[in-house]
């Protein structure tokens, strides 16, 4: 593996990069062909249904693919789904070599790919040492999905300096400033979906949308999903205003505006079981999960071990003891068993920090 690999294979990760926010369900993938060294051609996955990264880079590259090397940050599909498998394309367009960076989760693929370039003569190196954790992290949603029918669980929260994330009265608008509110959709518009409670619903009737003016989703709709178990949402709660929403109840489900009322079990305390919730959502093709909820569900989901990340938006204000805390706990009685973080990142944000968490 030369300088030169490692350098194209970067690009094609930035040209996935670009679809971050409108692949979903499918991963996000970017695709570099270069042929004597010199790149002829480049795409990345823009939308679910539409061509992927190869098939973009191969249409500009035309002829000048034959014989050239193609860098792919997912190991190319050998399934036939919406679109035809891309190893037959790489194939018929003379493509020699085939470089990538991580092999695809999906069971469908999962090595098959690699096996018929193989098969077909083309030489196949990989993964590339230096982007193969990149090429995870830009799609660990859909990796946990695919191996554990699970979505990647994020949990954001808006919190005081005293740890407080709303007044003892329920009012949390608003705790941080502008510039994290902001910040905040371009997690929503990378996420499949918002998880709220009704509690949430109930006291901020929210409606859970992507309203960054700089984010293209071309075309796709960010679900939007209630936990509800006994059903007291609102038949015109702003949410139901969306046919893509979901509510998930233990009640006899009854209609509420546009929202999908989806009947599930309840756990051992009574309420609705959020795994069961989460593999529903994986097998809708959920890869990522953003959670803006109480205390409740957030404490649940912790303790059930159910979330991947967690980010904070701390305001450099007090709320007081008797305010609400950032999460429900069972009590822990020991150090043993502590819920253990690794911190990911932190951004200054005016006068707000961002602090990312991954929960180990």
């Amino acid at each position: 593996m030369t300088k030169f690999d490692q350098g194209l294979m970067q690009h094609a990760l930035e040209l996935a990069q670009r679809g971050l926010y409108s692949t979903h369900p499918n991963p996000r993938v970017g695709c570099v062909i270069a042929h004597d060294e010199k790149i002829v051609g480049e795409g990345w996955h823009v939308k679910a249904g539409e061509a992927h990264a190869e098939v973009h880079a191969l249409r500009q590259a035309g002829e000048r693919a034959r014989g050239a090397t193609a860098y792919v940050t997912l190991e190319p599909c050998a399934h036939t789904g919406k679109t035809a498998p891309c190893v037959d394309a790489l194939i018929d367009a003379g493509i020699s070599r085939v470089v990538y960076a991580m092999q695809d989760p999906n069971p469908l693929v999962n090595g098959a790919g690699l096996a018929k370039l193989r098969q077909a003569g083309i030489i196949v190196a990989g993964p590339v040492p230096v982007c193969e954790q990149a090429a995870i992290e830009l799609n660990a949603g859909f990796i946990k999905r695919m191996q554990q029918g699970l979505p990647l669980v994020r949990i954001k929260m808006g919190v005081s300096a005293d740890g407080r994330i709303a007044l003892s009265s329920g009012i949390s608008k608003w705790i941080t400033n502008e510039v994290s509110r902001n910040d905040v959709q371009h997690w929503r518009a990378r996420s499949s979906a918002i998880l709220t409670g009704i509690g949430t619903v109930l006291t901020d009737d929210p409606q859970l949308s992507v309203r960054a003016h700089d984010i293209d989703l071309h075309g796709r709709e960010v679900w939007r999903i209630i936990c509800d178990t006994h059903l007291r949402t609102p038949a015109d709660a702003r949410i139901t205003a969306s046919p893509h929403s979901l509510i998930y109840t233990v009640a006899r489900p009854q209609a509420r505006g546009q929202a999908e009322i989806v009947q599930v079990s309840a756990d051992g305390g009574g309420e609705v079981n959020l795994e069961l919730v989460l593999r529903d959502l994986a097998k809708r093709g959920c890869n990522e999960l953003l959670v803006e909820a109480g205390s409740g569900i957030s404490g649940a989901l912790l303790a059930l071990g159910l979330v991947d990340e967690l980010i904070l938006y701390i305001a450099p204000v007090l709320l007081g003891h008797d305010a609400k805390p950032l999460f429900v706990l069972p009590t822990i009685s020991s150090m043993d068993a502590r819920i253990e973080m690794r911190l990911i990142e932190t951004t200054q944000l005016g006068s707000d920090i961002r602090l990312r968490y991954s929960i180990d």
